[in-house]
């Protein structure tokens, strides 16, 4: 038999390359959640760690030296005029109840925060609709956020029995003779007194036919799921001003919540910090003489893993993201994803593409927001890490989020739960005096409606405008600001009046509102 007999030098050589080959093959046994697209904990290795390169290079280095005139920051933060109508859910007469319900109401809820702070609402209603006595909502553990926290960890009980004591009658718990009423009783088997067939926007007179004589047999009636299952149109005005009334004067934030909150909205209205003035390279003027002194935005920036993937867009990784990506997607929605189907030309054209970081921070200085402007990100976990928010931060130095702000032992009572983490979130964004959210969802309409409830300025910004902008890789910046400013004039908190089958939680006015 002929070889060829290596040397000493060869040996050593091949020696690190077999077990550099060892290691590959046992990293993912070792550690699956760097490789499975599955792994929401941590990021997918080839996905994530790869820093993505600029999509919109020109803009970005005209928008690093842009500067913004007195006149128009002082519009950009100035508060909104008085629209006709005013916030009146609260003051509607409400007959005390005579006699509390002898028959009970049961609703688990799924979904995030802000899907089951609608839901509450909604349970409160049918809880009207049918005399019932509702019992505190159980919220489902979501699968994404996989936060176990109870209502009463959220939500400050007392205040919602009290808010409510005169419109429906609220028990923390059941009485003994139907303890038997657990989470844990319904999923063992089909029950008699579990109503699963509730329609989506299902109608007042649906509860009456089909819940009511559930609850009149049994004394008590549970349904799950309970998810947007009661309709914005063709109910009673007074179900219409309860509904807003449990939304906007009865859903209150625990108060280790709202004392955090405060916390970070007095350090934003702060001047920012001598250490982080002198890493702003445009800081051109003193912060008392800025018309945005003393004031925030808040940006909701919803660019996660999930989000990224379902969309189906290009973000700027190259071929090793697409592909991550397209795995991931195949994985969780098994070919559902009709967004796959089209271009990513298409898919921008129709505003369909969430915006990412860099996006998001060249929409915001060509609206007028400079880089002295006291930016709060909201966000639950951002896909790519500070790799994708660096552009941002270039743009807005002064950007701040609750770890930069609160230290480690005054985040202690709300760490790791993502619920209680959304509604310090949502807290500091209802006191923000400006709000505007990257893509449209849950908490983006939730405080829509809660800000237009109050007259509180909120962006939203004209996704197939951007779309169709940012596909143009020859716009020059003052055109692109241009565009910008005139497309979002009437984008900034003007009152939008509900249409029909819209939310009622979203376009508050005139369901909830009274003209002034």
């Amino acid at each position: 038999m002929n070889y060829v007999r290596q040397s000493p030098t060869s040996r050593r050589m091949a020696w690190p390359l077999q077990m550099g080959g060892l290691l590959m093959l046992l990293l993912p046994n070792l550690f699956p959640s760097l490789f499975s697209p599955l792994g929401r904990s941590y990021p997918s290795l080839f996905s994530e760690w790869n820093a993505p390169k600029s999509m919109h290079v020109h803009l970005l280095n005209r928008a690093l030296q842009q500067q913004t005139s007195n006149a128009q920051e002082a519009d950009l933060w100035s508060p909104l005029p008085n629209q006709g109508w005013e916030a009146c859910a609260d003051n509607q007469d409400t007959q005390s109840l005579h006699r509390k319900s002898q028959v009970y109401i049961q609703v688990f809820l799924d979904g995030g925060l802000n899907q089951q702070r609608m839901g509450i609402c909604d349970a409160v209603a049918v809880a009207k609709i049918l005399n019932a006595t509702l019992v505190i909502p159980y919220l489902e553990v979501n699968p994404v956020w996989q936060d176990p926290s109870s209502f009463a960890e959220i939500f400050d009980v007392d205040h919602f029995i009290n808010i409510l004591s005169g419109d429906v009658s609220v028990v923390k718990e059941l009485p003994s003779e139907y303890s038997w009423s657990t989470r844990e009783y319904y999923a063992t088997g089909i029950r008699a007194t579990r109503i699963k067939t509730a329609s989506v926007h299902a109608s007042a007179t649906w509860y009456l036919e089909n819940v009511l004589p559930v609850m009149q047999s049994y004394g008590i009636v549970a349904i799950a799921p309970f998810s947007h299952r009661l309709a914005f149109d063709n109910l009673p005005s007074d179900i219409q001003h309860l509904r807003c009334k449990v939304n906007f004067n009865a859903l209150v934030f625990v108060p280790h919540v709202r004392t955090l909150g405060d916390t970070l909205v007095s350090r934003l209205r702060s001047p920012p910090s001598m250490n982080k003035a002198s890493s702003a390279t445009h800081f051109h003027v003193r912060e008392n003489d800025r018309a945005g002194a003393g004031k925030y935005v808040v940006l909701h920036l919803r660019f996660d893993k999930d989000m990224a993937a379902h969309s189906a867009c290009d973000f700027g990784g190259g071929k090793a993201e697409k592909l991550a990506l397209a795995k991931y997607r195949q994985v969780l929605w098994q070919g559902r994803v009709l967004n796959s189907q089209f271009t990513d030309e298409e898919l921008r054209g129709q505003g369909r593409c969430p915006l990412t970081p860099e996006e998001i921070g060249l929409l915001l200085t060509a609206l007028g927001f400079n880089n002295s402007t006291r930016l709060y990100l909201a966000s639950h976990k951002v896909y790519g890490g500070e790799a994708r928010i660096s552009a941002l931060r270039q743009l807005f130095p002064f950007m701040e989020d609750k770890k930069s702000l609160a230290s480690s032992h005054e985040l202690s009572e709300v760490e790791g739960k993502a619920s209680l983490l959304a509604a310090l979130d949502y807290y500091v964004s209802m006191q923000s005096d400006i709000f505007i959210s990257a893509s449209p969802g849950n908490m983006h309409n939730a405080l829509l409606g809660h800000r237009a409830y109050k007259n509180l300025k909120t962006i939203r910004p004209n996704m197939t405008l951007l779309g169709k902008l940012f596909l143009n890789k020859t716009m020059e910046w003052s055109e692109f600001q241009r565009a910008i400013q005139q497309g979002h004039k009437n984008r900034q908190g003007q009152m939008r009046l509900r249409k029909e089958k819209q939310s009622i939680y979203t376009y508050p006015a005139p369901d909830c509102m009274c003209k002034t």
